[in-house]
C-alpha cells in the first residue's frame, strides 16, 4: 500500500512518498522535489503529480519543506515565504547551509530505504529549482540529475547576510539574469572541488515568465553546458549551439526543445521554452499552485529524461 508521511529532521520536516510496489529487497530511484514560494510538500505533491508518476513507475519521493517561519537571528535557515534561500553564499557550499540539511535528509532516507546510490535526482520549481541548481553543483557526488523549472543559475546572486536582508540583489536576477552565465558555470565547476561529475539537466521555462525572467532558463542551461565542458575536459568557453532543437504543439500549448549533446555526441542536456507560459509547473493539476495544465507534463518528462540518462 503506498504512503505519503510527514517526517521530521532536526528543525525541518520533509514528507515522503512510498509507492505500493517498493519492496526492501530491491533498491529503487529517489527523486527529490524541492518546492517553490509559498508553497509546501502536500502543494507541490498535489500540483506537479509527481507521485503519480511514482506510484507508477515503483521510485520514492522526497519533499523536504522550506520553513514558513522567519528567525532574524537565524535568517539563512528560514523564509516569510517559505522560499528556499538560495540566494545567499550560506546556502551555495558543500558542508553548510540548506545543501547539507538536504543531504542529510536523504541520508536518512537511505538509512531506512533501499535507495539505488546512482539514481537519486533533485528537481525544483522557482526558487527550488534554483536550490535544486545548487545541490547538484554541491554535491555532484550524490545527485545523478537536475529538474530544473523556472530555476536560476549557481552562483546567479551571492548574498552575504546581513548585508542584504531584503534580498534585492536576488530580485534583480530573477528579472534581469546574470551577466555571464559562463563565469556562473567556472564557479560551479570549482565549487564542485574533488566531486567534479558532468549532470544531466533538463530546464523548463516559461516564455511568459514574469517572475523569473526566461533568459535565466538559457542561462541555467549555458551554465551547465560550461560546467559539464570544464568536467570533461574542455578549455576555456564552450559551444551553446544545441544538437537539435524540436517544435510541437501540445493542447494549446507551443514549444520548443533543445537538446545539447556531450563530447561524445550522447544527449545531456536538454532545455524547454514553453509559449505562453508564465510562472509555473508545465503539465501540472489546477488543484496545486504555480501550475500550467496546458502544455507538456513536465513530470513525466523529467522521470523519462533520467531513465534515458540511466541506459547512456
Amino acid at each position: 500500500m503506498a504512503s505519503f508521511i510527514d517526517y521530521r529532521y532536526e528543525d525541518f520536516t520533509y514528507k515522503l512518498y512510498v509507492p505500493s510496489r517498493y519492496h526492501k529487497e530491491k533498491s529503487t530511484s529517489l527523486m527529490v522535489m524541492l518546492h517553490g514560494c509559498k508553497q509546501n510538500p502536500d502543494d507541490f505533491a498535489r500540483g506537479t503529480k509527481m507521485n503519480e508518476v511514482a506510484e507508477r513507475e515503483n521510485f520514492l519521493v522526497l519533499y523536504p519543506a522550506m520553513n514558513h517561519l522567519f528567525d532574524p537571528f537565524n535568517p539563512a535557515d528560514s523564509n516569510p515565504d517559505g522560499c528556499w534561500n538560495w540566494f545567499l553564499d550560506y546556502n551555495q557550499h558543500r558542508r553548510q547551509g540548506h545543501p547539507m540539511l538536504i543531504d542529510k535528509i536523504i541520508d536518512e532516507v537511505k538509512s531506512n530505504f533501499n535507495i539505488d546510490l546512482n539514481k537519486v535526482y533533485a528537481v525544483g520549481l522557482s526558487a527550488g529549482a534554483a536550490m535544486a541548481c545548487i545541490l547538484g553543483v554541491t554535491y555532484p557526488d550524490v545527485f545523478s540529475g537536475l529538474g530544473i523549472c523556472s530555476g536560476l543559475a549557481y552562483n546567479a546572486a551571492d548574498v552575504f547576510i546581513p548585508v542584504d536582508p531584503t534580498a534585492e540583489a536576488a530580485k534583480y536576477i530573477m528579472l534581469q539574469g546574470v551577466s555571464d552565465p559562463f563565469d556562473c558555470g567556472n564557479s560551479a565547476f570549482d565549487e564542485m572541488a574533488g566531486f567534479q561529475k558532468r549532470m544531466p539537466v533538463i530546464v523548463f521555462q516559461g516564455v511568459c515568465d514574469t517572475t523569473v525572467h526566461p533568459i535565466n532558463g538559457q542561462q541555467v542551461i549555458i551554465q551547465w553546458i560550461q560546467t559539464n565542458f570544464l568536467v570533461e575536459g574542455g578549455i576555456g568557453k564552450a559551444s551553446v549551439v544545441p544538437s537539435g532543437v524540436k517544435a510541437d504543439i501540445i493542447n494549446e500549448r507551443s514549444f520548443t526543445q533543445h537538446i545539447y549533446n556531450d563530447k561524445n555526441c550522447r544527449p545531456l542536456m536538454e532545455l524547454w521554452m514553453i509559449d505562453g507560459m508564465g510562472h509555473a509547473w508545465c503539465g501540472g493539476n489546477a488543484q496545486g499552485s504555480f501550475t500550467d495544465p496546458l502544455g507538456p507534463d513536465a513530470s513525466e518528462i523529467i522521470w523519462k529524461f533520467f531513465v534515458k540518462q540511466q541506459n547512456v
